[in-house]
């Protein structure tokens, strides 16, 4: 039963492998690289197309992504701010350090770069910071870097049941199923045009009135379509959400979903159960996402607490 069990955990969590010349301990909770990208393909992989006749397209949450990159500065500026020149100071500092040494790295000590630069303070701490951002750190490369929304590669959407919480789909199937969803309907051209002119032009999860009528050149009636067609969402009056086709069928689940499995924690003794032990349990059935998948969103929204042990990550319920 036990090495049944042990064959369930999903790969997505790392489980420990016994090797020749000892056992090699992984942390199930992160991802190898710390790429929000990676981290964003790996949560679609986990989505159950099946369960919505591939009808939607995968969606990862936003929270989910922090279960693999912990640090969620990063995380947030890998997927929605990118690396900007916001501090003139930092900038300065970065272009004499390139140019005093490119050869400097993420070991580089803070004193080290104190004496390159001849500064000292917080600093010096800021620019050690950026320096663990590469393995070599390039200006050049670090200041093209864009978040994955702004190149285009993802969409972030509001799921409306929290104003935290958001979805994160690759932009490809985005496009994919919402043009399959709306084929031959009445509203497919207000569809299209909004696929062609307003999703490659911008990247935010809102629009304005003026925007859509002035910078994109649609009517009130199309906008009414695009509504229908449930490609947008009212936000409020004048403001509409991006939104997914048929998104409410994967709400009502997730959120059914969510409760079950923090159930699981909370009937378990001392309100505190093994990660291991909990993916290798039968999923109740109101988790038809999977266990693995609501496993992430509860350790990245801090909905459970994760607690290093000699037996491997202990999920324990937050102090109330």
């Amino acid at each position: 039963m036990n090495r049944k069990r042990h064959r369930l955990v999903p790969e997505a969590f790392g489980q420990k492998r016994r090797r020749e010349g000892g056992d090699v301990e992984a942390d199930p909770l992160r991802g190898e690289s710390g790429s929000a990208r990676a981290a964003v393909a790996e949560l679609l992989r986990l989505f159950p197309r099946v369960l919505f006749e591939d009808a939607l397209p995968p969606i990862a949450l936003r929270s989910q992504v922090y279960s693999l990159v912990p640090d969620r500065t990063v995380a947030d500026r890998q997927l929605v701010r990118g690396v900007r020149a916001t501090d003139r100071r930092r900038f300065r500092a970065l272009r004499a350090l390139t140019r005093f040494s490119p050869s400097l790295t993420r070991s580089t000590s803070y004193s080290a770069i104190q004496q390159a630069l001849g500064l000292s303070g917080p600093g010096v701490q800021s620019i050690a910071e950026h320096l663990t951002l590469t393995p070599f750190f390039s200006l050049s490369s670090l200041w093209r870097q864009k978040a994955l929304q702004e190149q285009g590669e993802i969409r972030i959407i509001q799921l409306g049941f929290d104003s935290d919480a958001q979805g994160i789909i690759f932009t490809e199937d985005y496009r994919t199923r919402v043009l399959k969803a709306c084929d031959g309907r009445p509203y497919a051209g207000a569809v299209q045009k909004f696929l062609a002119s307003v999703l490659p032009a911008c990247s935010d999860l809102s629009f304005q009135q003026d925007q859509m009528i002035q910078t994109f050149g649609f009517r009130d009636p199309e906008i009414t379509q695009l509504v229908n067609a449930g490609v947008l969402t009212v936000r409020d009056a004048g403001s509409w959400w991006l939104a997914v086709p048929g998104a409410g069928r994967f709400i009502k689940c997730f959120v059914k979903g969510r409760q079950a499995v923090l159930g699981m924690v909370r009937k378990a003794k001392y309100r505190e159960l093994l990660l291991s032990e909990l993916l290798g349990r039968r999923a109740p059935a109101a988790a038809r996402l999977g266990l693995a998948y609501h496993v992430h969103d509860l350790i990245g929204a801090q909905l459970v607490d994760c607690v290093s042990t000699t037996s491997g990550t202990l999920l324990r319920l937050p102090e109330t």
